[in-house]
């Protein structure tokens, strides 16, 4: 068992996914990259992660219904959840924070290495 800071990133687009995977692995942290909901899932309850990074767009399951699905089992109900999504409406930042998103970002205002900074931020202070 490392000591390293454990990421369950799962984000189903292939360039970002393995950017944002070899980014913050190389910041130190620990990665596993699922690339749909059904996939993070099943990560989940194997090992807690100290934050998750979600799109919400996902094949299988949504961002959405997993974090449903997360704020219901009480074994990982309180990971920490950053959503990083291309969907920037309102109606949806409201429902990700409703559902316990710790931070929401849309993809399309931030940068990859705005996204690793706020990652690193938020473990090393929680």
């Amino acid at each position: 068992m490392s000591d390293k800071k454990y990421i369950l990133l799962i984000e189903d687009e292939p360039l970002l996914g393995n950017l944002m995977k070899q980014r913050l692995e190389k910041e130190g942290f620990e990665v596993n990259l699922k690339r749909d909901g059904q996939e993070g899932l099943s990560a989940l309850r194997e090992r807690k992660p100290d934050v998750m990074l979600l799109d919400i767009i996902l094949p299988k399951i949504s961002g959405f219904e997993l974090m449903e699905m997360v704020r219901a089992d009480p074994q990982i109900e309180n990971t920490p959840i950053i959503i990083m999504s291309n969907l920037g409406q309102d109606t949806d930042i409201q429902k990700g924070t409703s559902l316990g998103a710790t931070e929401y970002y849309v993809k399309a205002k931030v940068s990859i290495d705005d996204l690793v900074d706020k990652v690193k931020e938020f473990v090393y202070t929680h």
